[in-house]
């Protein structure tokens, strides 16, 4: 007898097959499309769904806007069901395109509540950002939030959802080895890991540089190996003894989830919806803003056993083929 597993791949295969662009930011430096939006667009396959990557070049309004043309070229020499555009600047290349298919915007957060830059202004301001994400919602037929705090400038509920990044719970997953040894890291050494851009003041680093010289001497070592392959990522959570994520600011933090994937013990500050995710789970620790605090709960963390992040992950059904499923019911909303 076929497993529901096979009667779903069955029934995919029968329907026919979506095909959406992804219209996403193409500016980072050490990837061409941003890894969570790549293994997002990756995990749509198995429900169906085709997708292709138009990539805006350029910052800042005036950097986006001059897309418009070439992706006006793009959906002129290509047919697509729907546009999916990651980021409120994205969306709005997207509308001023006027294209005969839906628009699906995904709020990445800093559209929700503008670039964070000091801990003082790490509260929602209305800003350029948010104005533009209040205006376009009209023309677009669903948005979607990563968490109830970016979904908080959604204004016609009826189109909002939210619907964090999943993560590929099979590339990452708990190691019955380490890694050390290949990343050059000692074995008898306590680590304690930040994979956040140091230049970046909406990650923090301020804070774990302060923490640094007081952990250091108690013998944990602090590691900030930005920039690294995507891939790498299992190989560090499953090799050190806590990851620390200090921002001010953020949506569902993916890097917080592959922790939790690898049962990598963690220390984060209350952004987005890290309470949520973590809420009571062995091996996970809420701090606040402060280096003393920040301390202790690395340190009492470190004594900690067990972790069960994991568990907690599949409790929330944000593994990747479960949030694709969630995605293609949007997708299907939208083109009704």
């Amino acid at each position: 007898m076929a497993s529901i597993n096979e009667l779903t791949q069955e029934d995919n295969r029968t329907e026919k097959k979506l095909k959406v662009l992804f219209v996403s930011s193409g500016n980072l430096k050490n990837f061409d499309v941003a890894p969570f939006i790549k293994v997002q667009g990756d995990s749509l396959l198995n429900e169906n769904i085709d997708v292709t990557y138009f990539r805006v070049i350029g910052k800042g309004i005036r950097g986006y806007v001059s897309n418009i043309k070439r992706l006006k070229e793009t959906l002129k020499n290509n047919k697509f069901d729907l546009i999916h555009a990651h980021f409120t600047l994205s969306a709005w290349v997207a509308v001023l395109c006027q294209p005969k298919v839906p628009i699906v915007l995904s709020l990445m957060g800093t559209d929700a509540y503008g670039r964070v830059e000091k801990l003082s202004q790490a509260k929602p301001s209305l800003n350029y950002l948010t104005i533009l994400t209040l205006m376009i919602q009209p023309f677009v037929k669903r948005v979607i939030s990563k968490s109830p705090n970016i979904e908080k400038v959604v204004w016609q509920k009826k189109k909002s959802h939210i619907l964090p990044n999943g993560v590929n719970i099979d590339s990452f997953s708990p190691s019955k080895s380490s890694f050390r040894n290949e990343l050059d890291l000692k074995e008898n050494v306590q680590y304690v890991l930040f994979l956040g851009n140091p230049n970046d003041p909406r990650k923090n680093y301020d804070l774990v540089k302060k923490a640094t010289p007081i952990l250091k001497a108690k013998g944990i070592e602090v590691l900030a190996p930005y920039p690294i392959a995507h891939k790498k990522i299992y190989k560090y959570l499953n090799s050190v003894d806590v990851l620390v994520m200090c921002s001010l600011q953020e949506g569902s933090p993916n890097v917080v989830k592959e922790a939790m994937a690898c049962n990598c013990k963690g220390v984060f500050t209350e952004v987005g919806d890290v309470r949520y995710l973590v809420d009571s789970t062995k091996g996970y620790r809420i701090t606040g803003f402060d280096t003393e605090d920040l301390v202790n709960n690395i340190v009492n963390l470190l004594e900690e056993k067990e972790c069960h992040g994991r568990s907690r992950l599949l409790e929330l059904g944000l593994d990747l083929p479960n949030v694709a499923k969630k995605l293609k019911e949007i997708y299907l909303k939208a083109l009704k």
